[in-house]
């Protein structure tokens, strides 16, 4: 858990401004009209405005076809106002201020006054896309706020219940037996590689994809097709990397077909240098009882292929430490003694993961309650 939490008010506080301020604006928006009302005037504010913008300079000066043409656009933009709309008078008296025999620079000043009214409704809009935003912001922080504080009480949780844990179990007898079969399986595995065929060691890796618990990656399809039909799956896996290293003209003197080889062992030497006995291995610490026995049974049918018979007992011995030991409390410490740190373990001591607990609990739930009290928006 973090030391350094924000102010557990300061996110709850955000909330509420955020949605005081959406609230106030939508009341202001509902006075005006209603949304739709008011991004059609600021529309029409914003088109009229550009109108006066983009012909000041023309219509002011000496082209009486300039003055013609933006007489005319004037006339139309107004004609396609709906007069139900808000602030409809301010466009009506703008068209009136322009309608003079000769424009100046004051009569579009004139026409850009009247249309104060209709600017309101725009900053208006603007006030409320921005109350939107603030509102959105505020809630996927709030959100990320709630993740923070669910993983805090989930890790507080989690220490909790490894403090219950005896740190001074006997958990050798659990990880010996483990490390003992493991460093077996490594070795049995290894002598696969060295002195078994090609062939006979990609059989005891595909038979492990009828136990989804012996997670070997299979073969490249066309690899496993050259070790079944070349007389090179006769070799080791040791030899055939070996061979895969040698220049063609020295490859020649060990194998039939020198460019076979290097298509399709050399291009997988990736996958031949990592292949060991990780799927096989069992974890430390170990899964829980049921899942143990589970995960034995699939390795004791993998290994019967190639292992020698103090590994399959040393496997065995691993099998039944659920039946012969005291599993899950020796389970649970030495979950205890591997996951937790110094400094967790001075904090369990010192009784700080409790209250921090209740604390972001307690935040969670007021935070929550904001959240679902906000509008949407």
């Amino acid at each position: 858990m973090t030391d350094d939490a924000p102010d557990p008010e300061h996110v709850r506080a955000k909330v509420r401004r955020a949605t005081g301020e959406y609230e106030r604006v939508r009341e202001a928006v509902e006075s005006g009209g209603g949304e739709a009302a008011i991004r059609e005037t600021t529309g029409a504010y914003r088109r009229f405005r550009q109108l006066l913008a983009e012909n000041e300079e023309s219509a002011t000066g000496s082209g009486f076809q300039a003055y013609i043409e933006f007489q005319e656009a004037v006339a139309s933009a107004t004609e396609e106002l709906d007069e139900s709309m808000p602030a409809y008078e301010a466009f009506e008296a703008a068209d009136d201020s322009l309608h003079v025999n000769r424009l100046s620079a004051s009569d579009f000043e004139k026409a850009r006054e009247a249309l104060d009214p209709a600017r309101e409704y725009a900053d208006l809009l603007v006030e409320w896309e921005a109350a939107e935003e603030l509102l959105r912001e505020t809630r996927r922080a709030a959100r990320d706020r709630l993740a923070t504080l669910d993983e805090e009480i989930e890790t507080a949780t989690r220490l909790l219940d490894l403090g219950e844990a005896d740190l001074d179990a006997p958990v050798e007898r659990l990880r010996e037996p483990i490390e003992r079969y493991n460093e077996r399986a490594f070795a049995d595995f290894d002598r696969l590689m060295r002195e078994a065929s090609a062939r006979e060691l990609f059989g005891v890796v595909e038979s492990a994809d009828s136990y989804p618990l012996v997670d070997f990656r299979d073969p490249p399809t066309r690899l496993r097709e050259y070790i079944e039909s070349d007389a090179a799956g006769e070799e080791s896996v040791k030899t055939l990397l070996k061979y895969a290293d040698y220049s063609a003209e020295k490859l020649g003197h060990y194998v039939e077909n020198p460019g076979d080889l290097s298509r399709f062992v050399a291009t997988n030497q990736t996958y031949l240098a990592n292949l060991d006995a990780s799927p096989l291995t069992v974890p430390y610490p170990p899964p829980e009882a049921g899942e143990l026995e589970y995960e034995c049974k699939e390795r004791i049918a993998v290994c019967n292929r190639f292992a020698d018979e103090t590994t399959l007992a040393a496997l065995r011995e691993v099998r039944s430490l659920p039946n012969e030991t005291d599993y899950e409390r020796l389970r649970e410490s030495a979950l205890a003694l591997t996951e937790l740190e110094e400094r967790e373990r001075e904090r369990l001591q010192a009784g700080e993961v409790e209250p921090r607990r209740r604390q972001h609990r307690a935040e969670r739930d007021a935070l929550a309650e904001a959240l679902d009290a906000t509008p949407e928006s």
